[in-house]
């Protein structure tokens, strides 16, 4: 709690000058008697009216000071049990109280300013800013920022995850921006980054120290509770929150990372330089860019690979989107090469697909002739199997299909117009059927009708009728008896009369 000044000059004048007591300046000024006391203890003060009253833990402070001397993280309840077992009789709470006024402070640690030489080094984060709604997906909205230490040149992109492609993505994008390298990059203790760390040992991500070979960087961890290593980007993106992000509009991802470009080479560059305020981050970062490493003739790929497993439906599932692939690469494993805008399906070294890369969730992004080839090849498979079925129970038919095809007719039309009549009339007739129609030279489904109409009508069968049509359909085929004609005679000999 700070006092306000004048009331702290008011108790040391009713103190010093009028002799007040504690008490008496607590009540006229309208203050804890505590704020009296602490008012004047930061003045040197020494205090007046009676002396303080013993407390009952005074006999056990040097015990206490010497064990927390020894065990600075004990805790005041073990303490409480020491002191108890030895006779202290006080409140565990007030106890608790009074050991926080004895455990020794950790003193305060100073920092030396660092400098860092034009092109040496930058800082690189991540860092969090809610979320984005794409579609039905919620996804991380994540800022990689990189600042370079001695012009504090801003690199800021914005990304819907924080992936280990986009890291190095954001990396690309700043050497990119700023025409060159530093020659140091630190970072914090990122999973990007630093897979594991004991004291002085480090084991990097070996992805990371391949990016950095193909770059010519060094990668180098900020030490563990040292603030002031990486207080530039800490500041950069604090900057970041209250100047840019701070009640901005945008449309999508893209038209958020434009305007970020935008704002990273106007307003962020022309401010002061803390290290020169007499310049600005634009003039200062205008004599550090030849001071950078050259960029590498071939730039690094930057592209997501996964293994994909295809089920029995042509798609393959990535970043929780499924993709279109040909029906001929069902129950496979393929490659997935994705970027941030495109996703190719790859077997090997040839590319089976290439689509746009959707962000959002559950959705189905597929190609025209994908599904269209399907189709065809369902249909296709159809006829197979019919053909199949056709040659098993009334083998005659691979005869009748044979002449057709000779005739040119459709053999689509014909099979199908065949496994009717094998399931309206069964196979035994079917078959002698085709070999009566083939004996007359009429290789067609309406001969073979015929015969069996006439094969029916002999045996004096009712005609067959499935037994999923429609019971309008079904009485078509109803027999009905005729009337007699005679009674028509009978009728015109009435009327003559």
């Amino acid at each position: 709690m700070v006092t306000p000044a004048d009331i702290e000059a008011q108790i040391l004048r009713y103190y010093h000058a009028e002799k007040w007591t504690i008490g008496t300046i607590a009540r006229q000024l309208h203050v804890h008697h505590s704020v009296v006391r602490r008012v004047l203890a930061q003045a040197g003060l020494p205090g007046i009216g009676a002396a303080p009253r013993r407390s009952q833990i005074d006999a056990y402070l040097p015990l206490i000071r010497e064990t927390l001397k020894r065990f600075p993280m004990l805790t005041a309840s073990r303490l409480f049990a020491m002191v108890r077992e030895r006779g202290y009789r006080g409140s565990p709470d007030h106890f608790r109280h009074l050991i926080a006024l004895q455990r020794p402070r950790r003193p305060a640690e100073a920092f030396l300013r660092l400098r860092s030489l034009p092109g040496e080094q930058a800082q690189v984060d991540w860092a969090h800013f809610g979320h984005l709604q794409i579609g039905r997906a919620r996804r991380p909205l994540m800022a990689f920022v990189m600042v370079l230490s001695h012009s504090r040149q801003i690199f800021l992109r914005f990304f819907p995850d924080a992936r280990m492609e986009n890291f190095l993505r954001g990396h690309v994008g700043a050497f990119t921006a700023w025409g060159g390298v530093p020659r140091v990059l630190l970072y914090d203790n990122l999973k990007s980054a630093v897979l594991e760390r004991r004291g002085d040992a480090i084991r990097f991500n070996p992805t990371l120290l391949t990016f950095a070979g193909h770059y010519r960087f060094e990668a180098r961890p900020v030490a563990v509770a040292r603030g002031n290593e990486k207080g530039r980007v800490e500041r950069a993106i604090g900057y970041v929150r209250g100047a840019f992000f701070a009640a901005r509009r945008f449309t999508d991802l893209d038209d958020l990372n434009a305007q970020a470009d935008d704002w990273s080479r106007g307003l962020a560059a022309d401010r002061r330089c803390p290290a020169e305020p007499e310049r600005t981050v634009r003039e200062v970062f205008a004599e550090e860019v030849p001071r950078l490493l050259s960029l590498p003739d071939n730039p690094a790929p930057l592209l997501e690979r996964v293994a994909v497993k295809v089920g029995k439906t042509p798609y393959v599932r990535f970043d929780l989107n499924d993709y279109s692939v040909p029906h001929t690469h069902v129950r496979r494993v393929l490659s997935v090469l994705a970027d941030t805008h495109e996703v190719r399906i790859v077997d090997g070294v040839h590319v089976l697909a290439c689509h746009r890369r959707s962000y959002d969730k559950g959705a189905q992004i597929e190609q025209d002739d994908h599904l269209q080839a399907l189709v065809a090849h369902k249909r296709a498979a159809r006829q197979h199997r019919a053909t199949d079925r056709l040659a098993q129970v009334a083998p005659a038919s691979q005869d009748l299909l044979l002449r057709a095809a000779e005739r040119g007719a459709n053999l689509g039309t014909i099979t199908t117009g065949l496994m009717r009549l094998l399931d309206r009339y069964g196979a035994a007739e079917l078959q002698v059927a085709i070999r009566e129609a083939l004996d007359r030279g009429v290789p067609h489904p309406n001969a073979v009708r015929l015969a069996l109409e006439r094969r029916r009508e002999q045996r004096g069968e009712v005609p067959p009728v499935a037994v999923d049509l429609p019971a309008t359909v079904q009485a078509r085929d109803a027999p009905v008896q005729p009337h007699a004609l005679e009674t028509y005679d009978q009728l015109k000999d009435v009327a003559d009369e």
